[in-house]
């Protein structure tokens, strides 16, 4: 039977923009902590705080449509221009929550526009400009400061809170990765009892980001948690990153 342990790990600074956010994880992990198999799950808001993924509410202008639904739901309509703004397309404006495509392809609330996390009252956050390429590149800093072999690094996923379609709630998802299979499909295979599975399609990613997410709590300022147990889905290559998560638009039933 296999065992997953997920542990948060303490000592994250304050993240800022340049700031070396792998050498931050190294430092605060401690020697020989980072290990082939693992995985490091990264909360999203620090990847773009160092990424400097940050904007100045001062800076913003709303035009007439965040105008309008910033009225309507109740919200700074400056906040609603950046979401606007980071969005391929609005699929719902209703109720008080905006829906939106991302220009990543993630369908999700508010374009994955944060200000609970943000340095300052008037700032937002924003989704890294490509997640996938930031788990790539963390995953090679951090092979680096362990002093493992690029092919012994351990994954690196992002994550973000999603809701979900039909129920309340939100959870964490991986929308970056790298070195984790973010899909173990079992379509073809047979269960316990020789039935062929028809539909049976793991998603190893976003169950990982949600067990990271269990372990984070909101307000404790610890973006960072490690996960061992995942070894067999933890490979030598960066492999296809979240992205292979994203069900095509035309595959899409609820937006």
């Amino acid at each position: 039977m296999a065992t997953l342990s997920a542990r948060a790990l303490a000592g994250i600074p304050e993240i800022r923009p340049g700031d070396d956010l792998a050498e931050a994880i190294a430092t605060a992990a401690g020697p020989g902590e980072l290990k082939a198999g693992m995985v490091v799950a990264i909360a999203h808001t620090v990847v773009s705080k160092a990424e400097g993924a940050l904007v100045d509410l001062a800076t913003i202008e709303p035009g007439p449509r965040a105008l309008e639904l910033g009225r309507g739901q109740g919200r700074d309509p400056r906040v609603v221009q950046v979401a606007l703004e980071q969005s391929a397309e609005i699929l719902r404006a209703e109720r008080g929550v905006l829906i939106s495509r991302t220009r990543h392809g993630f369908v999700c609330a508010n374009a994955g526009v944060d200000s609970s996390n943000a340095a300052g009252r008037d700032q937002v956050l924003v989704l890294p400009a490509d997640p996938d390429a930031s788990a790539r590149s963390l995953r090679a800093r951090l092979a680096e400061l362990s002093g493992l072999a690029r092919a012994q690094a351990p994954a690196v996923m992002i994550t973000d809170s999603f809701g979900r379609a039909w129920r309340h709630g939100q959870t964490d998802v991986a929308i970056g990765l790298a070195g984790l299979a973010p899909l173990d499909d079992w379509r073809g295979r047979t269960d316990a009892h020789g039935l062929r599975l028809h539909a049976t399609w793991l998603a190893i990613a976003d169950a990982a980001a949600g067990a990271a997410d269990l372990v984070r709590a909101k307000d404790s300022a610890e973006p960072v948690v490690l996960i061992e147990g995942l070894e067999r889905f933890v490979g030598a290559e960066d492999g296809p990153g979240a992205l292979a998560l994203l069900r095509p638009a035309a595959e899409d039933l609820f937006s």
